[in-house]
């Protein structure tokens, strides 16, 4: 994001600008946490995946790839797969996948996607010179896939906000975001709505932002159906961390009316309510937030919720799942639950 706090350093004679990299420029790159890991086009796999039936997808794909090991729906949804699980280890072999794609599938816009989007999340969790040295790469696999297939607004999106979120001496390029957005007019109007509304976001023009998401005709795409609401709930979440948490409810409670299966609405609309005095409210948006999708960050604001009503045997409980659980929480968030079981657990802890 714009305020991300840069460092500079000097490595090789050459000067580059830093974030601390696993949170700053890699947590910008995490491009396809708002497209939701998926391809433009549906392929074979994304009806079991968006319903969450992993285990199916996983003995389908092995078979198709028992089969036809350069299968090009077989590997995107593998890797769909193994982004979905934030298995960091597994990282490496989607990037061979996303490769063994690209050499037997050059055509493939999808194959190029889930290069970027691999490597986009590998640089989320590398250190930084790993970062660094894949961003070129990262931008040229989301331009390959749009040039492939001009329909592919998940890669849109995701290119538009590496031109956004990445230094412009590290490729980034608000010009460039600009261009695109033009030249996606082209393709169609629709989507260039949304890439605009993610480029007010970045301007902090936020209800310029919403009412731009907003405004889009989906036209029961489904690609643009879920653009539109990732990037409603980004909307909410941003205005959550900037304290503004009333607008925050409005754009959340819009998205959990319209998307009663989103997970990250609820629980920022959770949060929105928690901070605004209404733990009762909030208790029933993160209970329905877990209930689609347990998370560490769900369990968090649940401690903090039953806190703030008083229950610190649940908060307790709550708080133990969320360091218990993978993928693991922020440092920050860690370090502040752990601080809040040893008040929970000794009521004289902290005092003089």
């Amino acid at each position: 994001m714009k305020n991300f706090i840069w460092e500079y350093t000097t490595m090789r004679n050459i000067t580059v600008r830093k974030s601390v990299v696993g949170q700053a420029v890699a947590c910008a790159l995490l491009l396809t946490a708002m497209s939701g890991l998926q391809s433009a086009h549906a392929h074979e796999y994304t009806a079991l995946i968006d319903a969450k039936k992993y285990a199916e997808v996983e003995t389908a794909v092995a078979a198709k790839l028992a089969i036809e090991p350069n299968n090009a729906d077989a590997l995107v949804g593998n890797i769909d797969l193994i982004l979905l699980g934030g298995n960091v280890k597994r990282f490496d072999d989607a990037a061979k996948m996303a490769e063994q794609c690209i050499t037997h599938n050059p055509k493939n816009s999808e194959c190029h996607e889930a290069l970027g989007n691999v490597l986009g999340s590998k640089a989320e969790k590398g250190d930084m010179m790993d970062a660094v040295g894949s961003l070129g790469t990262i931008r040229d696999a989301f331009k390959t896939a749009i040039a492939l297939d001009p329909a592919n607004y998940n890669a849109a999106m995701s290119l538009t906000s590496f031109y956004l979120e990445v230094p412009g001496l590290m490729g980034g390029s608000t010009s460039s975001a600009k261009k695109l957005i033009r030249a996606s007019h082209q393709t169609n109007p629709e989507i260039a709505k949304l890439l605009q509304a993610k480029f007010d976001l970045y301007d902090e023009e936020f209800e310029k932002a919403c009412t731009g998401a907003l405004a889009v005709n989906t036209d029961n795409n489904t690609t643009l159906v879920k653009l539109q609401r990732d990037l409603l709930v980004e909307i909410g979440l941003t205005l959550n961390r900037e304290k503004q948490f009333a607008d925050a409810e409005k754009v959340l409670l819009a998205v959990v009316q319209h998307h009663p299966d989103s997970a990250p609405a609820y629980l920022g609309l959770g949060r929105s309510l928690l901070e605004q005095g209404k733990p009762q409210d909030a208790l029933l948006s993160l209970e329905k937030s877990l209930q689609i999708n347990a998370t560490a960050a769900v369990h968090y604001r649940l401690g903090q919720t039953w806190q703030a009503l008083g229950d610190n045997k649940k908060a307790v409980a709550s708080f133990e799942q969320a360091l218990a659980f993978m993928p693991p929480l922020s440092a920050k968030s860690r370090e502040d639950v752990e601080d809040q079981l040893k008040a929970l657990k000794n009521p004289g802890f902290g005092s003089k």
